[in-house]
């Protein structure tokens, strides 16, 4: 599969880039001048209240979607009845919306927290970078699924997004991240 809106990017077992080693990243846009898209299993340090004042109390966890523009935050959601204006990435999978409506919706709680993720940051690639790094292989690619989008246990979406490739790839799950210190 050719990366795409909605396509998940699984990161090589050996890409040693920090940020993205034993990633999963789910591609919002792809064209031959740039691509974007999320980090999905990297929580970060900090909670949404603590991002946002007059959330005090949400202890909302927060994903590090990538290295640019990490002073921005943006959401995933399965959504669009309750949250207006997202744009759909792929099958039910909505990216942005009326931010508003989220605060009312966390305030007054009524928020699916499994059906929204929030991200600091985003990933991005500049002209024909991805496809340069998927030919260097740097790169698996998959079909977006929300089972993986929204995964109820994050630390384990990069083993089973490998999975879903097949037997054949079911070693990758447990290589060293550094085979050399084995």
């Amino acid at each position: 599969m050719n990366p795409a809106p909605g396509a998940i990017l699984i990161s090589d077992p050996f890409l040693k880039d920090p940020n993205f080693m034993r990633t999963v990243v789910f591609l919002c846009e792809h064209a031959a001048e740039g691509s974007f898209g999320f980090v999905l299993n990297r929580p970060y340090e900090h909670t949404l209240d603590e991002l946002l004042a007059d959330l005090e109390g949400f202890r909302i966890p927060v994903y590090y979607g990538g290295p640019v523009q990490v002073d921005t935050l943006h959401f995933l959601h399965t959504l669009p009845n309750d949250i207006v204006d997202g744009k759909e990435v792929t099958d039910g999978i909505y990216w942005g919306g009326n931010f508003q409506q989220v605060l009312s919706m966390i305030r007054s709680k009524t928020l699916d927290l499994e059906k929204i993720r929030f991200f600091l940051g985003y990933s991005g690639w500049g002209e024909n970078q991805l496809q340069e790094e998927q030919d260097e292989k740097s790169w698996l690619v998959i079909p977006g699924e929300q089972y993986l989008v929204f995964h109820d246990k994050p630390e384990l979406a990069w083993k089973d997004a490998v999975r879903t490739l097949g037997k054949e790839y079911a070693p990758l799950v447990n290589y060293p991240i550094d085979p050399q210190l084995n």
